[in-house]
C-alpha cells in the first residue's frame, strides 16, 4: 500500500551527513522535553543514534505511552508501528513517521476488506462462532480492531504461543484459529506447541474460500493467512548449511518469520528481542549466524566485541520500507516540528482506537 510522501527539498537531499547531523542534533536540543524520539531495531544507524528508546514495535509503542510529558513522538519505523502508538498515547500527543512510504510489506498482505471477505467466507461453510481471529502486532489499526471486535486478540513474536494458547481455549475442541497476517509465525508457533502439518490449512485471500474445499476449512485447526516478511522469507535452508559446513561448532539463531524449514534446523527461533539476549548469553568466542533484518545483526555485531556475528542471508537485503527512515527525512520532521508545524502526523479514528485497544488488553491480559 503506497502512501503519498511529499519529496523533500534539496535543502535536506544535498545535505551531507555531517550537516544534517548538526541539524538534527540542534532540533533536538531546541525540542526538549516536547519531544521522544523511538527507534526501531531494524533501523540504520543514522538515525537510531538519535533514538530516545529502541526496541521492537509494541514494546517501543508501551514506552511512548508512558512519556506524558512529550507532545510529539516520532516513530523511527513504518506505518503499523506509528499507529499503535498513537492508540496507546494520550489525546495530547501526536506521533510522526519520517517518511510516510515506510510501510510494511507484511501488514500490507492483509487488509480489512480481504479479512471481512474471510471471515463471511468461512461462516458460510462452517460455525464462524468458534473461530478465535488472531493478528499479529505488524498489521494495520483496522485489522487490530476487527480482532477486537470478533473476540480475538493481538499477538507478538514474543508471545504467539500464549495468545494461541488462550485462543484454543475459548470453545473446546470445536475452536479454530484464523491467523493473519504472517503464515511463518503462526506455523512455527502451533508446531511449537505440537500440533502437524494436518491441523493447518494456508488461506489465499485470491481465491475462492482462500483456495480451500469445504471439508479442508472445516477439518484444520489453524488458517493461516498467506502472508510473509520479504526479509526473513529470502533465509533458506541452504545458507543454513553453509554456515554449518564452515562453522561446525556456530550457533544459529532465526525470527519465526522465517519459514518452518529453516527454523527447523536453527538451534534457537524467536523474536527479535530473544535474539539480543540469545546473543548476550552466547559464550565468548562464539560464531552466531542470524537470520533476520541486517541492521539488527550489524548492530549486534559492533556492539558485540567478544563474538562474531554475521548474517545468515549472503546478500544481506535490508527491510526496504524500514530503510526509507534516514537522516534528511528525519531533519526534515524535527526542523518542521521547530518552526511549529506538525507533519506526517499518523491518527487512528475513534472507533478503531477503541476496538484496536480491546483487542491489545486483551493480550496484554493473557500475557
Amino acid at each position: 500500500m503506497m502512501r503519498l510522501q511529499s519529496p523533500l527539498s534539496a535543502t535536506y537531499v544535498d545535505a551531507s551527513p555531517e550537516e544534517l547531523e548538526a541539524r538534527i542534533g540542534a532540533a533536538k536540543a531546541a525540542l526538549g522535553r516536547r519531544l521522544f524520539i523511538l527507534g526501531h531495531h531494524y533501523q540504520r544507524e543514522e538515525v537510531m543514534k538519535w533514538a530516545d528508546a529502541r526496541g521492537d514495535s509494541f514494546g517501543l509503542s508501551r514506552i511512548a505511552a508512558d512519556q506524558h510529558e512529550a507532545e510529539f513522538i516520532v516513530f523511527e519505523g513504518v506505518h503499523f508501528m506509528a499507529e499503535s502508538a498513537d492508540i496507546l498515547t494520550g489525546d495530547h500527543q501526536k506521533v510522526l513517521l519520517p517518511d510516510l512510504n515506510a510501510g510494511c510489506s507484511m501488514a500490507d498482505m492483509a487488509d480489512i476488506d480481504s479479512v471481512e471477505e474471510a471471515w463471511d467466507a468461512i461462516a458460510d461453510v462452517t460455525d464462524i462462532s468458534a473461530v478465535v481471529p488472531i493478528t499479529y502486532m505488524n498489521s494495520s489499526a483496522a485489522l487490530k480492531a476487527f480482532v477486537g471486535r470478533n473476540g480475538g486478540a493481538v499477538c507478538t513474536s514474543s508471545n504467539a504461543k500464549a495468545i494461541l494458547t488462550w485462543a484454543l481455549a475459548q470453545h473446546g475442541d470445536a475452536t479454530k484459529v484464523l491467523f493473519f497476517p504472517d503464515q511463518h509465525l503462526g506455523r512455527n508457533t502451533a508446531y511449537q506447541m505440537g500440533f502437524g502439518a494436518e491441523t493447518m490449512q494456508v488461506w489465499n485471500p485470491r481465491l475462492e474460500l482462500g483456495g480451500l474445499d469445504e471439508a479442508a476449512v472445516k477439518s484444520s485447526k489453524f488458517l493461516l493467512w498467506k502472508g510473509h516478511c520479504s526479509v526473513h522469507q529470502r533465509v533458506q535452508p541452504s545458507h543454513v548449511e553453509a554456515f554449518r559446513a564452515e562453522h561446525p561448532d556456530g550457533i544459529v539463531i532465526t525470527h519465526p518469520e522465517c519459514s518452518h524449514e529453516v527454523c527447523e534446523l536453527a538451534d534457537q527461533v524467536g523474536s527479535t528481542d530473544f535474539i539480543i539476549k540469545a546473543v548476550a548469553a552466547a559464550p565468548e568466542g562464539s560464531v552466531i549466524a542470524i537470520g533476520t533484518e541486517i541492521h539488527l545483526v550489524d548492530r549486534l555485531a559492533r556492539e558485540t566485541e567478544d563474538k562474531t556475528i554475521v548474517s545468515l542471508d549472503p546478500l544481506i537485503c535490508p527491510c526496504s520500507t524500514m530503510f526509507r527512515i534516514d537522516a534528511p527525512h528525519l531533519c526534515w520532521v524535527l526542523e518542521e516540528l521547530v518552526e511549529g508545524r506538525v507533519v506526517n502526523q499518523v491518527t487512528v479514528d475513534a472507533d478503531t482506537t477503541t476496538w484496536a485497544k480491546v483487542a491489545l488488553e486483551r493480550m496484554l491480559a493473557i500475557i
